[in-house]
């Protein structure tokens, strides 16, 4: 029953007609992972800029192996991981406002975390081969 349907004399709350037309649960969790995913890119992104801009005019040895360096080959790996996390979720803030037809929003959002999780592994993979290799 929606709230267009309400019954003429029904006795219920609001909030009683409101529950069970919407997620009350994952809203909040999804918000604070985009605000953390958030702030943690500001970080990350400042550390990528500035490790960009140290290897202007570097040959590739030189960019190699200062990405193969632990704390680089970690942070990097951090900042990979938040950003694709990071457009997961927010795309799928946009899918879910925006598309109005389920099976097409189920669609792209699956689309969505399918390519985001392919993204991630690529990304994470060739920081991992260019950290382990000698």
């Amino acid at each position: 029953m929606s709230t267009k349907e309400v019954v003429v004399g029904d006795r219920r709350s609001p909030l009683k007609i409101a529950r069970g037309l919407g997620s009350s649960h994952s809203g909040a969790h999804h918000w604070w992972v985009q605000r953390v995913t958030a702030a943690a890119l500001v970080g990350l992104g400042i550390w990528f800029v500035i490790l960009v801009l140290s290897l202007l005019g570097a040959d590739f040895e030189a960019a190699r192996a200062r990405v193969a360096q632990p704390w680089n080959a970690l942070l990097m790996v951090a900042f990979l991981v938040a950003m694709f996390w990071h457009a997961a979720l927010s795309l799928q803030v946009v899918i879910e406002d925006y598309v109005h037809t389920r099976w097409k929003e189920v669609v792209a959002l699956v689309a969505v975390y399918f390519l985001a999780f392919l993204g991630a592994f690529a990304a994470v993979l060739a920081v991992l081969r260019i950290a382990l290799t000698p």
